[in-house]
């Protein structure tokens, strides 16, 4: 995973867990359900750059 792809995942999952706060302190159900939302899909796509390298690096030692 490259670190601009590092960075950007935990700007989102930074980003949905700010709206998860304001929604809760607010009241905003909608709010708060988003910045969940945003936080599961900084996960999966964190999920799915660690499987790239792991497959990378798998295939660097099988050559």
């Amino acid at each position: 995973m490259g670190i601009a792809d590092k960075a950007q995942n935990k700007a989102d999952e930074l980003g949905g867990k700010a709206k998860e706060a304001v929604g809760g302190a607010t009241g905003d159900q909608d709010l708060e359900n988003e910045g969940k939302a945003d936080q599961v899909k900084s996960a999966v796509k964190g999920a799915g750059e660690k499987i790239k390298d792991a497959a990378s690096d798998l295939k660097d030692k099988l050559t």
